[in-house]
């Protein structure tokens, strides 16, 4: 059953770029430009006509961009709740800027040691992740800690948890990892690893979307019944300023948004596109998170119900739950 009929979430690529070189994405590769602020304004406007709810500022990592204070104050200004996850690289130059602009700010760290954490983010970052912890702790911004889950990492979910994220009073968000295009994370994960991942879910202060390990354990998403309603309840914005359906890591279509981003979503073309969620060739198997995440949050089934009690906790936890109430009335 369909509970919400507009999409509620906007991935916005304010740039491709990215100072890091992660081995499990191939985003950096691309070249990009920078959202301006001026078609952002008014893509803005036109989401919050739309329904949408929650802005992500996305990239790359979107601290590259010389004017993303500016962009997160317009979200804020609107009434969004925003998010936003950088390797941490630029955060301790634009903390005092960025105080008070998200509502969601997650720091990308996947081991407890720097030689690990560095060789899995292809750059020195380790040490400004500990840095950013301190400085964003300081300016009181409660950032959380999102450890992105391999098979070959499970076992030191524990380290991060213990001597990072307790003592410092972080949320870890557990995000298992995903294969898309000719991104390879050799992401099957073993009936056991998904085990660990439910049993730490349960624990204080970790959030993990009980949804996403039971959408593995039924191999993803199929196209002959899809669970994905990934153009449906997210709307995908480009640093070209294009509209990409049915999503960004298997975009088929890249429409120009031309200062019309309401009467473009409910055109016919874009419409049409958004019925093929879930079903393209491309979808079966798929269990990218950044979809569905939203798909679940739409449509009542069982991966609603798996997700909700993480769900209430997180929000419940960042003080966002009155938001989140809001997106179904």
């Amino acid at each position: 059953m369909r509970l919400i009929s507009h999409p509620i979430l906007c991935n916005y690529y304010v740039t491709y770029r990215c100072n890091a070189r992660c081995s499990f994405c191939d985003i950096w590769e691309r070249p990009s430009p920078y959202v301006d602020l001026h078609s952002a304004e008014q893509n803005l406007t036109a989401l919050k006509e739309l329904g949408v709810r929650v802005i992500d500022f996305t990239g790359g990592e979107p601290l590259l961009h010389r004017e993303i204070d500016r962009l997160l104050a317009l979200a804020k200004e609107l009434g969004f709740i925003t998010t936003l996850t950088t390797n941490c690289l630029l955060y301790p130059k634009w903390a005092s800027k960025l105080k008070g602009k998200i509502d969601m700010l997650h720091f990308s760290l996947d081991a407890p040691t720097e030689k690990e954490h560095n060789e899995s983010r292809g750059v020195d970052c380790f040490e400004f992740v500990m840095k950013s912890i301190q400085v964003g702790k300081e300016l009181d911004e409660r950032p959380d800690i999102i450890f992105t889950v391999f098979e070959n990492n499970v076992d030191q979910i524990e380290a991060v948890y213990h001597e990072i994220c307790r003592p410092n009073d972080l949320v870890l968000i557990l995000n298992p990892a995903f294969d898309y295009n000719d991104v390879d994370t050799g992401t099957v994960m073993s009936a056991e690893t998904l085990e660990q991942l439910s049993k730490w879910g349960k624990k204080p202060g970790v959030y993990l979307n009980e949804g996403f390990i039971q959408l593995r354990k039924d191999g993803g998403n199929h196209v002959s019944n899809p669970v994905c309603k990934a153009a449906s309840s997210t709307i995908v914005i480009s640093p070209s300023n294009e509209l990409v359906l049915p999503c960004y890591h298997l975009g088929i279509k890249e429409i120009p948004i031309n200062n019309n981003l309401a009467d473009l979503y409910r055109s016919e073309e874009v419409q049409r596109l958004v019925a093929l969620e879930g079903r393209l060739p491309e979808c079966e198997g798929c269990t990218i998170n950044c979809y569905m995440q939203p798909s679940f949050a739409v449509e009542m089934n069982k991966y609603w119900w798996k997700a909700l009690p993480s769900t209430i906790k997180y929000n419940r936890i960042k003080g966002t739950w009155k938001e989140l109430v809001g997106s179904y009335i």
